[in-house]
């Protein structure tokens, strides 16, 4: 069992950063593969950014360029650094853990981008 807790949102302007911060409970972190996932109101969850284990990234076109996401085995966590936000990236964002075939969700972070 793996549980998550997620960290980092809130009200921002927008051009502003934030970091966001998953920390995993138990000792397989390192062979999960980690991802974020945001999900605004109204619309379907969906994939931002994923991490291997062995650290190859991927990131959905959207968010190219301004979102990167990283990984320390030694903390149990995966961060979600975001730049240059826009108010479209308003949403709840998801950590998510993909480990050994099964899969976890964190309670979620909300990124609120306004001025």
């Amino acid at each position: 069992q793996v549980q998550l807790v997620e960290s980092g949102g809130g009200l921002v302007q927008p051009g502003g950063s934030l970091r966001l911060s998953c920390t995993a409970s138990g000792s397989i972190f390192s062979i999960c593969a980690m991802a974020w996932y945001r999900q605004a109101p109204g619309k379907e969850r969906e994939l931002v950014a994923s991490i291997t284990g062995g650290g190859t990234t991927n990131y959905d076109d959207s968010v190219k360029g301004r979102f990167t996401i990283s990984r320390d085995n030694a903390k149990n966590t995966v961060y979600l650094q975001i730049d240059s936000l826009k108010p479209e990236d308003t949403a709840a964002y998801y950590c998510n853990a993909r480990c050994f075939g099964r899969q976890y969700w964190g309670q979620g972070t909300q990124v609120t981008v306004s001025s």
